[in-house]
């Protein structure tokens, strides 16, 4: 989102929505590009081929390219379009969605049917070892009606159901295949897939490499014969030296600091990719100082995070004035947010009888989360706070913020969809299952709002909604919001087609390789 079940992440490794670098092997490469293979290097872990068990970031770059969903959403335009499902109709009262199932088939070349679909939502939904069950939640069954007809029930009429249908998590697996082999040995090595490809060789902590699935249901995709790998390497530094020498054809989450340097390689294509993405700051409302708005209100007002945007991202990202990303729909982008007014913060502050207050600020070890702790720590020093850096890895980043045993920690998130729905359920919503993002942050108020937005099918009316939990939310500090930042990727300009989606997609069926 989200970045990570919501309860979300998504406890191992990166993050849907948390950020955490994983070390990685270096890998013997050809000393060019072949032209039947792709190249894409990112920081981010393949740890598991289960579509429903991990939230984590290189987890769901993987999972889009394996498995389909019953809708898609039209990279170019961002609108829905049939997927698995040809066609659809959604009873008057909002509550049913019956979907038809166009002709496809697995890789294996056995036919999906209704059966799987029911199997695989059912499987998200209430599978203990689902990572995300969030975005089912208002689904009260779903039944095969026939080999072709998928019948969802809805708890109550729901406006987001169609696009959390479309997410990384809802792709189909097949029924026969994890009953067969059992569900860890039906995604241990190679798994029947339903996308546009399928697994070659996976070797954990290295590459994943895929090739086209040839019963894929879009005909004439992917449209590259090209064999895909999906390589981990941790260091910045190495993925872009490797790019640089055309090694390598992508290069996922490019350091802010290099990508003027990018700029001016004639072979490379370096782009600012339009994302749901927000960095911001984790406060723990469980525990002193920030259980107390006010000390909240004053760590809000001490952070000028237009400055900090322009010191970590060069410029590169936007300000964030809500609690929300600025590229959801109904974002309040009038807002005036958080002032910064470090003279008003050293008020608050003593008004509060926090001044004074030691705070632990958890930070790993990657470049953006040292500085941004840093820069926090100075900030909040200067007000009368006593910050104090703990590093530490990401399992126990997780874990601690998990257990609310932090005061403060700087992360990231982002949103799956356009729609705003999984946003505040993930960030503000205190009953919605992940605990306002561990923050633990709860407001009645903003949860019934939470509610109501889903079942309000009036745009305008919703805008008002979300509108409301965003004043709130940010008035109240439920997070300290940063900055809005795009994903910045970097491409051998011999690709033609390819991009990272908001909602972390790759396009790779949509590629063709050029000269």
């Amino acid at each position: 989102m989200n970045f990570w079940s919501r309860p979300r992440m998504r406890a191992m490794g990166l993050t849907l929505r948390g950020a955490t670098f994983l070390v990685a092997g270096l890998i013997a490469f050809e000393p060019a590009l072949a032209a039947d293979v792709i190249r894409v290097v990112s920081p981010y872990q393949t740890t598991t081929l289960d579509p429903m068990r991990s939230a984590a970031a290189g987890n769901i770059e993987t999972y889009g390219q394996l498995y389909s969903r019953l809708v898609r959403r039209n990279s170019e335009t961002g609108v829905l379009e049939p997927g698995l499902a040809e066609t659809w109709e959604v009873s008057g009262d909002g509550k049913t969605y019956t979907f038809h199932l166009r002709d496809a088939q697995f890789s294996d070349g056995s036919p999906i049917t209704a059966a799987d679909v029911a199997f695989s939502l059912e499987r998200i939904r209430g599978d203990k070892k689902s990572a995300y069950p969030a975005p089912l939640s208002s689904v009260e069954s779903v039944t095969a009606a026939d080999p072709k007809t998928v019948v969802v029930q809805l708890k109550s009429a729901f406006a987001p159901f169609l696009g959390n249908a479309e997410i990384w998590n809802m792709g189909i697996v097949s029924k026969a295949d994890v009953e067969k082999r059992g569900e860890e040995a039906a995604f241990a090595t190679v798994p029947v897939t339903s996308g546009p490809y399928e697994v070659k060789q996976w070797k954990p902590n290295e590459k994943l490499v895929l090739e086209p699935n040839p019963h894929y249901w879009r005909k004439g995709y992917p449209k590259s014969d090209a064999t895909v790998e999906l390589i981990e390497i941790a260091s910045p530094e190495t993925r872009i030296a490797m790019l640089k020498a055309g090694e390598i054809d992508v290069v996922r989450a490019v350091p802010w600091a290099q990508i003027d340097d990018l700029k001016t390689v004639e072979t490379i294509d370096m782009r600012l990719e339009p994302s749901t993405t927000i960095y911001m700051t984790l406060l723990n409302h469980k525990r002193e100082p920030f259980s107390n708005l006010q000390a909240r209100q004053a760590a809000g007002m001490a952070i000028d995070n237009e400055a900090m945007a322009k010191a970590i991202t060069r410029g590169y990202a936007e300000p964030a004035n809500t609690t929300l990303p600025g590229s959801v729909d109904f974002h309040d982008k009038d807002y005036p947010g958080i002032p910064y007014d470090p003279a008003k913060a050293k008020e608050l502050l003593a008004e509060s009888g926090m001044a004074g207050h030691e705070v632990k600020i958890l930070a790993t070890a990657d470049a953006p989360s040292q500085q941004t702790a840093l820069l926090i720590q100075a900030q909040w020093q200067a007000i009368g706070l006593k910050p104090v850096i703990v590093n530490v890895d990401g399992g126990a980043w997780w874990d601690a913020t998990g257990k609310g045993d932090y005061d403060a920690a700087a992360n990231w998130w982002y949103n799956e969809t356009p729609d705003p729905d999984l946003a505040v359920r993930w960030a503000v919503c205190g009953t919605c299952g992940s605990n306002s993002y561990n923050t633990f942050y709860a407001n009645p108020k903003v949860d019934a709002l939470v509610e109501e937005g889903t079942k309000e099918v009036d745009q305008a009316k919703r805008a008002e909604i979300y509108k409301e939990i965003q004043k709130i939310t940010t008035d109240e500090v439920a997070q300290v919001p940063l900055y809005y930042a795009p994903n910045a990727v970097a491409y051998a300009k011999r690709l033609e087609g390819l991009k990272l989606t908001p909602s972390l997609q790759w396009t790779l069926e949509e590629t063709t390789i050029g000269q």
